[in-house]
């Protein structure tokens, strides 16, 4: 009886800490090499305190058991009940079955060694574990990989993946450029949770030449993904306040006054109300697939998507979209049709563009992220969605923000979804500013300035020109 109290209640406690300690699953690769060797010894305990069998199942429930019920008190689809749906079994994969592939599978591994195995079958239950070691081994190593960024030549230039403090919290950053002396541009990215670093260096070096270029992870994104608890402080006016805080920190670090700011779709409202706050940081504002208004864009998404089904006979899409109704949603899953229909819906013909530009995923295999953090790619979004999209919804730059008191530049494709393009062009007409210009790239679509990087490259010369180039 001792001996079993013993065991299970390692079990149990070894739960607890994770469930407290990384209750997303591990995020990074200090937690999954932690939890495979924490996971490795309590197994071996199991293995030696224990006398049947049953201890090689009932130890992997009862630390389930302590992990899910310190996952009660947070919020979203990677720690919520699993959803029947495409998304829905892509979060359950790489949350709960990552998580018990290094915490479960090294447990039971080490309760198995731990053991003597005997009788007839003893063989077959040693290649068993053998292979199943050897998957382990393998994903162990391969978690443990760091992130890394290619350099760039020269004695002044600068190539590395940093984090900066923003409030509490330390957001990755991907900071690139021929010459660190050179005026700092910094760049938000788009979807909440999502991730710009690989395609940022894929299709922006031209840029590294003009600029120190800094891709933000926003919190709840990439390397930032980690960031995101506690959810119920991630607000529009905390999003705001990173951006922000980036700001300052950068121009302490490369003693500048100003810097330049590009904001890309979601992030291009977050930037936008960031130079409303603080214009004196910032020498121009570039937005590039400018949004301005977020349920009255997903509501022309929603009547686009709903009239595409009819259109092509997709008859269970309509049911859904039917019964979902029109936008704004509660739960993050209700926007999965807007999410992977919305592409196809607004399809253009991309030859020519930079190869994979239009794609929102482009670059996710780039040295960049570490194994966990593209394993994780979808579950940031979804966790970071579910935590900030509703608390964007009040956002109206038509009606919020008439004026900016710098220079203002927008980047946009001829082929912008409908749900952005129609609301954006009244905002930029009546908008008020010390200058302003658009540029329209005629083969472009939401993500022109990445599928167009000779023609960005070009505004931002002018931009350059006409804002002022000095760092001072």
């Amino acid at each position: 009886m001792v001996r079993r109290a013993g065991w299970i209640g390692a079990v149990a406690g070894w739960g607890i800490v994770a469930g407290w300690w990384m209750p997303r699953g591990p995020l990074t690769g200090a937690q999954a090499l932690w939890s495979v060797g924490i996971s490795v010894v309590v197994g071996v305990a199991v293995g030696r305190l224990s006398r049947s069998r049953w201890s090689l199942l009932i130890a992997p429930a009862v630390f389930v058991v302590a992990v899910e019920l310190l996952r009660l008190r947070l919020d979203g689809p990677s720690v919520d009940a699993p959803h029947a749906s495409a998304l829905g079994f892509v979060v359950l994969v790489a949350g709960r079955g990552l998580h018990a592939l290094l915490s479960v599978l090294p447990m039971v591994l080490g309760a198995v060694y731990a053991r003597r195995s005997t009788g007839g079958r003893r063989y077959l239950r040693r290649t068993a574990t053998g292979l199943l070691s050897a998957v382990l081994l393998a994903v162990t190593v391969g978690v443990a990989v760091p992130a890394r960024t290619p350099g760039i030549a020269g004695e002044r230039s600068i190539a590395e993946l940093s984090r900066i403090d923003a409030g509490g919290h330390r957001l990755g950053a991907l900071i690139r450029g021929v010459d660190r002396t050179a005026p700092v541009l910094l760049f938000v990215p788009g979807a909440p949770g999502g991730s710009e670093l690989g395609a940022a260096r894929r299709h922006l070096a031209e840029l590294e030449k003009r600029f120190v270029v800094v891709t933000l992870d926003r919190r709840g994104g990439g390397s930032s993904y980690p960031a995101l608890d506690p959810t119920a402080t991630v607000t529009l006016d905390s999003a705001v306040a990173d951006v922000i805080a980036v700001t300052e920190a950068l121009r302490r670090r490369f003693h500048q006054e100003k810097i330049y700011l590009l904001g890309h779709s979601g992030g291009s409202i977050l930037g936008v109300l960031a130079v409303q706050r603080r214009p004196e940081l910032y020498r121009a504002y570039i937005g590039a697939g400018q949004a301005v208004d977020l349920p009255a864009s997903d509501k022309i998404f929603y009547a686009d998507i709903l009239a595409w089904a009819r259109a092509t006979g997709r008859e269970a899409l309509v049911r859904t979209l039917t019964a979902l109704g029109p936008p704004p949603y509660r739960d993050v899953y209700s926007y999965e049709p807007i999410m992977l229909y919305a592409n196809q819906v607004y399809d253009y013909d991309h030859s020519g563009n930079a190869a994979g530009a239009g794609d929102p995923f482009d670059g996710i295999n780039a040295s960049e992220y570490t194994l966990l953090q593209k394993a994780h790619t979808v579950n940031a979004v979804l966790d970071t969605w579910n935590a900030l999209y509703p608390r964007m919804q009040s956002v109206d730059l038509r009606r919020d923000v008439p004026r900016l008191d710098v220079p203002v530049y927008f980047v946009q494709g001829a082929h912008e979804m409908r749900g952005l393009a129609a609301l954006f062009t009244p905002w930029y007409e009546a908008l008020r500013a010390p200058g302003k210009r658009l540029t329209v790239v005629p083969s472009g679509g939401h993500r022109a300035f990445l599928e167009q990087p000779h023609r960005f490259a070009e505004v931002m010369d002018e931009v350059l020109a006409q804002a002022g180039g000095s760092t001072r």
